[in-house]
């Protein structure tokens, strides 16, 4: 069989998702041609231009609209604005003859079978044999869809379910028909994953597939416990948020924004057509619920729901925002209300969430029943809906984490508690599991997953032959090869401290994480970092740098800088300051490959570490700057010092006013953060043609491993420190002083940004030179470590790191 490409996709439909996945596939590199209906009738600017009805302009208005209204909006449906011109428009009138030159063809029509397959028909014209045509419906059964078409189309058609936003939001649920040929799943699944970054699940054609089916169902057993334990809004939002390793929005929020209309059009429908499903009552939608639906209470579209946003008298005069939540029983709605559960207090200073949960279950106080109750449904649902919507338990897990934003699967949370004691309180307690568990622990496998030699792997019970889930064993995870784990490689701990674990990670590779809040890089951490290179230029071939978790490092622990600095103990501040340069230059001149995989947050001294590596495999989803300058502070980890060097490699003879270097100013003294890996290029954080973005951000580990041996099977050698940084001393402070005082006067800039952004102006020129002079990066160095250091000495500067130590965001004084 020939070797699919896909290099130009259609997308036939341009609301709210339709140009959103447009937005994202164009994010890739792919052209995109994105379709809707031609408007049938001149809205007033059209008139008033005395448009006809059949002018380009008029006949892609809609969508036109659609997609411009998708690029406005927050947060960004693509990874850099300029990804925009590779989607061109049209409508279905003029331009559906287009799909013939297109790979792939999308379906996001709205959901309605016979709108559906009126499209359909359309496609069937011009579509160009073997292309790939898929739909994007989240509930109407992908066979019915393929009904009367032809032997060609039903063999390349299946489901392809992005959950909204498509950027933001992993899975993608992939649902085929028995007429689907097994090759197009494959590739699907294949390019879902690598070049869309996606979690792709496999799905039977079962009424709303896997996430909808479970995560609407974990929402309508929470409404079944409010009823019968009494509990309000604001508690359950408090009990089923990021406590438990589920979204902010938890469930009621989670609610206004899906649109509640929309989640009780998703449980009526699986009540409807899941007859057998033993749980179908808890699909039954409550009183109170069908009222607030009559009452056109719909959530965030209709601007009230679970909760209402209204204006009240501020106390300095003014108006300000207050958030009230329904009371269910009453139907009116109320201040939020704080809940007070002593377990829940308890439990927030655990930070880790396994542990935390163990507690949460275990608690004997009304939130702790709720946690039993709440997990019982769950656990005795999910163990019944295998094999009727998948036959492997783990894409029930990876479609709740990457469509619904839990951190835990449901599955783990199960091994987490204990999957024999908690089946048998579950039993206890009146709740039924699926005969395949019953079968699985009697033959002595005691949980759903388990790590063996670095992999991991999964209990798959056998339904072969309409089996009942007798006679299963562990399999690897299919094509889980591709994805590294650090903690699966705990069993080869090479070293370790209070904060960090190096591993090895096979092949001769090491790799190192840390387990400090939010990521922070403190001395234990610093010391993990030099240790690590010293280990691995001992008798391995390189290092890998990343962390399991959804941020990298928000940089620098600032606690201890203020701290340091408040008690003006400026030896010991000067002393970590070089520690911390150091240990970041250790990570450049090493003898072997150093390769940092950042994901989500790398901010700061996390940003000024990928700056210095050999290599950075940073996922698509990596928000990365030197924000220091939000502090009052300046890059003292050598972030300064590379922006100068980098600059000064940059920069040509016919350069007009030093521009390469004042843009490198204006990034770090506007504390510009990349909002993904692809802009971090723009702002010269990532080097291109030396770093690399990782689409989806579960392959950077393994990809970094890859880079390691690549960069040690080349000859990596030393590299020697840089003496020759070309740096412009007066003859470019004058300019950046005299661009600081007008952005001063014009009420731009504080007198502290003012302080601040003529200190970090210094280190950039080289200091106070008469001319232009080569210098070296320890020159640049100590020039950086003195500006941070001083600045440590500002009252302002202490006040801007307290604010943010409080949990707020940076004083502007």
């Amino acid at each position: 069989m020939s070797r699919r490409i896909v290099k130009k996709v259609a997308v036939l439909g341009s609301g709210v998702m339709g140009s959103r996945i447009a937005c994202h596939f164009a994010g890739t590199g792919l052209q995109v041609l994105l379709l809707d209906i031609a408007p049938k009738d001149l809205n007033d600017a059209e008139k008033a231009k005395g448009l006809p009805i059949d002018h380009p302009a008029v006949k892609n208005r809609i969508v036109n609209d659609s997609l411009q209204a998708a690029l406005q909006s927050n947060p960004s449906p693509v990874y850099d604005k300029a990804v925009a011109k590779r989607i061109r428009t049209g409508n279905f009138t003029d331009n559906m003859k287009d799909i013939a030159g297109y790979d792939w063809v999308i379906e996001v029509v709205v959901e309605r079978l016979d709108v559906k397959q009126a499209i359909f028909d359309q496609v069937e014209q011009y579509r160009k044999p073997g292309t790939l045509i898929t739909s994007n419906t989240s509930g109407i059964p992908i066979h019915l869809m393929a009904e009367g078409r032809s032997d060609d189309f039903k063999k390349h058609f299946c489901g392809t379910h992005f959950f909204n936003p498509p950027r933001y939001l992993r899975l993608l649920e992939i649902i085929p028909t028995p007429y689907t040929d097994p090759s197009v799943i494959s590739f699907l699944l294949q390019y879902g994953d690598v070049h869309l970054g996606k979690t792709t699940v496999l799905c039977k054609d079962t009424p709303a597939f896997i996430a909808n089916r479970i995560g609407v169902y974990s929402i309508m057993s929470v409404f079944k416990l409010v009823d019968e334990m009494g509990l309000g809004i604001d508690e359950i939002d408090a009990l089923t948020g990021p406590l438990i390793g589920r979204p902010k929005s938890a469930t009621f929020r989670t609610a206004d924004v899906v649109g509640i209309d929309t989640l009780v059009k998703v449980a009526n429908g699986v009540a409807e057509n899941c007859p057998a499903d033993e749980a179908r009552e808890i699909f039954a939608i409550p009183a109170w619920l069908q009222k607030m639906v009559a009452s056109n209470w719909l959530g965030d579209k209709t601007k009230q729901g679970f909760y209402k946003k209204q204006k009240k008298a501020a106390p300095e005069g003014g108006d300000q925002s207050e958030i009230l939540s329904l009371d269910l029983k009453t139907l009116q709605y109320v201040p939020k209300q704080k809940a007070k559960f002593a377990s829940l207090e308890a439990a927030k200073p655990i930070d880790d969430l396994r542990m935390r949960l163990k507690a949460l279950f275990a608690a004997p106080d009304k939130a702790g029943e709720f946690y039993r109750r709440f997990h019982y449904h769950l656990f005795s649902y999910i163990s019944h809906r295998i094999p009727e919507i998948s036959d492997e338990p783990y894409r029930v897990d990876d479609a709740m984490k990457a469509g619904f934003g839990w951190e835990i699967g449901a599955f783990e949370t199960w091994d987490l508690l204990g999957v024999q004691k908690t089946a048998e309180a579950m039993k206890a307690a009146g709740f039924t599991v699926a005969p395949w568990v019953d079968n699985m622990l009697g033959a002595g496998f005691s949980s759903f997953y388990k790590v063996e030699g670095g992999k991991q792997t999964y209990y798959q019970p056998d339904f072969s032959a309409g089996g009942k889930g007798t006679g299963g064993k562990y399999q690897v995870i299919p094509g889980s090869n591709a994805f590294i784990v650090m903690k699966n490689f705990a069993h080869q701990t090479v070293w370790k401290n209070a904060a960090c674990n190096l591993y090895h990670l096979d092949d001769d590779v090491l790799g190192l994480e840390w387990h400090t809040k939010l990521g922070t890089v403190g001395g234990e951490v610093l010391e993990g970092i030099q240790r690590s290179i010293a280990i691995a230029e001992e008798k391995y071939k390189g290092l890998v740098i990343a962390n399991d978790t959804a941020q990298f490092s928000a940089g620098a622990n600032v606690g201890m800088i203020f701290m340091l600095a408040v008690e003006q103990e400026y030896d010991e501040l000067d002393m970590a300051v070089r520690m911390f340069q150091n240990t970041i230059m250790r990570a450049r001149y090493s003898a072997v490959p150093v390769v940092v995989a950042p994901l989500g947050l790398t901010l700061g001294g996390a940003c000024e570490l990928s700056l210095h590596a050999d290599k950075v495999c940073a996922a698509a989803e990596t928000y990365i700057g030197l924000v220091e300058l939000g502090v009052g502070l300046i890059p003292g980890g050598g972030g300064t010092k590379e922006f100068v060097l980098r600059a000064a490699d940059e920069m040509h003879e016919d350069e007009p006013e030093n521009i390469t270097l004042k843009n490198r100013f204006l990034t770090i003294a506007t504390a510009k953060v990349a909002s993904s890996a692809f802009e971090a290029f723009n702002l010269g954080i990532l080097r291109r043609g030396v770093d690399e973005v990782i689409m989806n951000g579960e392959r950077r580990i393994a990809e970094a491993k890859r880079a390691v041996i690549d960069l040690y099977d080349a000859g990596y050698t030393l590299p020697i420190q840089r003496t020759d940084i070309k740096v412009y001393g007066r003859s470019l402070l004058g300019a950046l002083y005299a661009g600081i005082n007008g952005m001063w006067r014009g009420q731009y800039a504080t007198d502290h940004d003012v302080v601040v952004a003529k200190k970090l102006a210094y280190v950039m020129c080289g200091g106070d030179l008469s001319e232009p002079t080569g210098v070296s990066e320890q020159y640049l160095l100590d020039l950086e470590r003195e500006a941070f250091l001083s600045l440590t000495g500002e009252k302002k500067t202490l006040e801007r790191i307290q604010s943010v130590l409080k949990g707020g965001k940076p004083v502007r004084n």
